[in-house]
């Protein structure tokens, strides 16, 4: 046990009072997104499938529930001079929107190797654009320097009271909308969205089952899992850029002490099941939202018979910003 670590739901950065009131917070603003099923799916992963479609949230993924809740909790003296965060793309697009809609200033440290659609969403939602080089610490020391420069509030992409509260507000709508699920699984980087989504739903249905779904490239969650302790990697390589994140400290309780366990599953998978999505659901999914159907078809997760009674699966589709420029281009040749 880590020391000063939660130990009850009490002492959580979040709980389902938090979330509920995100809920009616964030109301106005973000849409309650629709629930798809497939029976070619079904078949193929030889159990019921729901699909909670994230990639049709504002911004094009689920981050905006946590922005939105977090840009909204201010008092005005705080948002008058902005708010700044460091991302690989979805929550920087999601805190810029959020900001707009509240008329304040986002300040967004992006990594140079951030994917083009995302660089462009921020900038379509008038996000200030700053680059920083890949590595997280030049993103903090960035996002930093801007801080002091500006006096703006920063907003975590995951490690954050706030987000962690919008972010469960998936639940309360996933399992209002399919209420036979038994267990969800969920894409798991800084925990934000598994942290508000395993609080959630287990306040709900206490025998729920959570997974996380994780890339191999990037498994620090299946590590920290494993060692009892937050467990940062050197590098991470994974076509999943969404997923490159680490644990903090108000999500690693949470995720330590109410995600079940964690299915990692290697790139090749993440692609098979984008493939799947685009094929069958007719949807457009990123990598990070893709992972979650990848678990479910994982050989990890079909022969262990510790899953045999996952009989109604709930799987986030957390984003849908993928570059499609290869293959609009491919048209063109």
């Amino acid at each position: 046990m880590e020391p000063n670590c939660p130990t009850s739901s009490n002492d959580y950065a979040a709980d389902i009072s938090s979330i509920r009131q995100a809920q009616v917070r964030i109301e106005p603003f973000a849409h309650r997104t629709p629930v798809l099923t497939s029976k070619t799916l079904d078949s193929i992963a030889g159990r019921k499938l729901y699909f909670k479609c994230e990639c049709f949230q504002k911004g094009g993924a689920f981050k905006f529930r946590g922005a939105c809740n977090a840009i909204f909790s201010l008092d005005d003296d705080q948002a008058t001079k902005g708010v700044v965060t460091h991302s690989s793309g979805n929550h920087a697009a999601a805190l810029s929107l959020a900001a707009k809609l509240r008329g304040i200033p986002a300040y967004i440290v992006i990594p140079k190797d951030a994917p083009k659609c995302k660089v462009a969403n921020v900038k379509r939602y008038g996000g200030r654009v700053i680059f920083s080089e890949p590595s997280m610490q030049s993103r903090e020391d960035t996002a930093n320097k801007v801080l002091q420069d500006t006096g703006a509030v920063l907003i975590p992409s995951s490690n954050d009271g706030r987000i962690i509260s919008g972010q469960g507000t998936i639940s309360l709508e996933f399992l209002e909308q399919a209420s036979d699920i038994d267990t969800l699984i969920v894409p798991i980087s800084g925990g934000g969205m598994i942290s508000g989504v395993a609080l959630a739903a287990k306040a709900i249905n206490p025998a729920i089952r959570i997974l996380a779904a994780e890339p191999m490239g990037a498994n620090d969650a299946f590590q920290s899992k494993s060692n009892g302790r937050i467990t940062k990697l050197s590098e991470v390589n994974t076509i999943a850029d969404g997923l490159r994140a680490f644990l903090g400290d108000l999500t690693w309780p949470i995720v330590r002490d109410l995600v079940d366990d964690v299915i990692v599953v290697d790139d090749k998978e993440i692609i098979q099941a984008m493939k799947l999505c685009y094929e069958i659901l007719k949807i457009a999914v990123e990598p990070s939202g893709a992972i979650g159907l990848a678990a479910v078809l994982s050989d990890g997760f079909r022969k262990n018979p510790v899953y045999s009674e996952c009989y109604h699966i709930g799987i986030v589709l957390s984003g849908g910003n993928v570059d499609l420029g290869v293959l609009w281009n491919s048209f063109d040749k």
